[in-house]
């Protein structure tokens, strides 16, 4: 079976998944928000109106009000994947989202984890 690009995968409906991983291991939904917006730019309220949408991943960084500039700070694997060397920028931003997640559930401060 193909795999998805994932610029294609809907945001929608991923994001719900990240939150869980993280309310698995005792963080919250907020603070999932709170990276989320720290490495897009989008506030409450926008990150809040994409979610309404029925987005792409694609559609989600490519909207994002300011990519923050510290994502290349983020390092390591995630599905065996190392984040530095992903050259399509869609896919290495949803795999920064995804380890900025990891590194919440894992139990890190949310002051390390926004690397500024």
């Amino acid at each position: 079976m193909a795999r998805t690009p994932i610029a294609q995968m809907s945001f929608t409906k991923v994001y719900p998944l990240l939150v869980q991983k993280a309310e698995r291991k005792g963080r919250t939904r907020e603070e999932v928000d709170t990276v989320t917006c720290w490495l897009t730019g989008y506030d409450q309220a926008g990150l809040a109106r994409q979610l309404e949408r029925d987005l792409t991943y694609a559609d989600f960084f490519n909207e994002a009000p300011a990519l923050n500039p510290h994502r290349t700070l983020i390092t390591g694997k995630v599905c065996g994947v190392d984040v530095a060397a992903i050259e399509d920028p869609v896919e290495q931003n949803a795999r920064y989202l995804d380890k900025l997640v990891d590194e919440l559930a894992r139990g890190r401060a949310i002051e390390k984890i926004l690397r500024a």
